[in-house]
């Protein structure tokens, strides 16, 4: 196979994995405190050189021909989004951005969210999914009382977090969670963090992930035609 194919249907896969990731964020632009992710690429040539870091010595020719694009790391976005006020008793913000309020899943797990809508259920406070919102002691909240002041808050930094849907993320080490002791000066009453994803600059995005891969598409389709059009003059001359 001709060498320039291997770098254009990587970065064919490239793009796809990108208009997945763009897809994802834009379709969460309404959801309540969503953090749109991010992409990092790199070549090949990258992992050769954490290789080499190893004690593992690349030959020249794995330096020269691996120049292929690879998807590096996922990351997350974790600017405040915009805060609007609901006047909702029950809807919460929060002030910092590395800060996150505790709720118990369906599994029993502690697990941590930004999304401070929150509702009342069999006298529990509860988030949009129906799973209980924990105080700092990890126990749900009951609504007979001013829930505000019980709401158990925690800092954690985003490298530190994963993804795990239903606008959820899990902590991938414990140990490095920090809990506040009150959450005082660190919600707001009455009002909702809104997603932080920009929809036009998004839809941009979006575009260029599309024509980046329709370009490599269009690429590789030359590549084939003119090692076609190379076979049959061959192929000519040797009659």
């Amino acid at each position: 196979m001709n060498q320039g194919m291997y770098p254009l249907a990587a970065s064919m896969v490239n793009q796809l994995n990108r208009l997945d990731q763009i897809s994802n964020n834009l379709a969460n632009v309404n959801t309540h405190g969503f953090k749109q992710e991010g992409l990092t690429e790199t070549t090949f040539n990258h992992y050769l050189d954490r290789a080499k870091d190893e004690g593992f010595t690349p030959s020249k020719i794995n330096t020269i021909t691996n120049n292929i694009p690879k998807i590096d790391s996922k990351f997350i976005h974790g600017e405040v989004g915009a805060v609007v006020s609901t006047g909702n008793t029950l809807d919460f913000a929060l002030e910092q951005p590395d800060t996150f309020f505790k709720v118990q899943n369906k599994n029993g797990d502690i697990v941590y969210t930004r999304d401070g809508a929150f509702k009342t259920m069999d006298n529990l406070l509860v988030d949009s999914n129906g799973n209980p919102v924990l105080n700092n002691d990890n126990e749900p909240i009951v609504t007979d009382t001013d829930v505000s002041t019980q709401l158990g808050v925690v800092q954690i930094d985003y490298s530190n977090l994963q993804k795990i849907g239903d606008n959820n993320y899990k902590a991938r080490n414990e140990d490095e969670v920090a809990p506040f002791d009150n959450n005082n000066g660190l919600i707001i009453s009455g009002a909702l963090e809104k997603s932080n994803v920009n929809s036009v600059t998004t839809m941009v995005h979006l575009i260029d992930a599309h024509r980046r891969f329709e370009q490599s598409q269009k690429a590789m389709t030359s590549i084939d035609e003119l090692n076609g059009k190379i076979i049959d003059k061959i192929g000519n001359n040797t009659r």
